[in-house]
This record gives C-alpha cells, structure tokens and sequence, in this order.
C-alpha cells in the first residue's frame, strides 16, 4: 500500500525538494484501465504547488520528494494514498489506484 515510484528518465540527482517547497511539474493522472483524468501537458501549463503541507494527495506528498529536478517517473498510488473510498464523483471511481507519469521541471 502507498505510492510506488519507477524512474523513466533519471534527474540531476543532486536538487530534491522537501516539504514546503514550491515546484513545478508536468503530470499525466490515469486509471489502471488507461483512462487519463487529467494531464498538465494537455493545459499546455505545468503544475505549480507546495510539495508535503497537505495540499496533495498523500502519494504525491510522499513521492515528488524523492524525485530530483529533471526527472521523470511513474507513480502507482493505491487508494489510501490517492483519494480513497469516496474518489472523485464523476471523475475518479471510489478505491481506484492510480498511475501518474510526472515530470519534476524545478524547485522554485
């Protein structure tokens, strides 16, 4: 249970965030089925917000820190760590996992 994280393409390896910091990121969010939810790349505009203060998903709180800038990665985040039982209505069925492919762009 959690978040499991495969690198897709390694980072600079040396600038991590940590809680608090504000980044910058490309996402991609889909179902176990495929079915993508919502994706930075397809608003053109990277995703800007504060890493580990709980404005997140508990994977992303804990995943996004052990990535370094300029990586890209696959999250698996099971519903306990994603959005649980309720899910998001119409969105998101209730205990789904989800996959994520994200990009860390900076630490800003």
């Amino acid at each position: 249970m959690g978040v499991q994280i495969e690198t897709i393409t390694p980072g600079n390896k040396t600038n991590y965030p940590k809680a608090g910091d504000r980044v910058s990121m490309h996402y991609v969010g889909s179902l176990e089925n495929g079915t993508v939810f919502d994706s930075s790349r397809k608003r053109g505009q990277p995703f800007k917000c504060a890493i580990g203060v709980g404005q997140l998903i508990r994977g992303w709180d804990e995943g996004v820190p052990k990535m370094s800038v300029g990586e890209k990665a696959k999250f698996v985040i099971t519903p306990d760590y994603g959005y649980g039982a309720n899910g998001i209505p119409g969105l998101i069925p209730g205990n789904s996992t989800l996959i994520f492919e994200v990009e860390l762009l900076a630490i800003e």
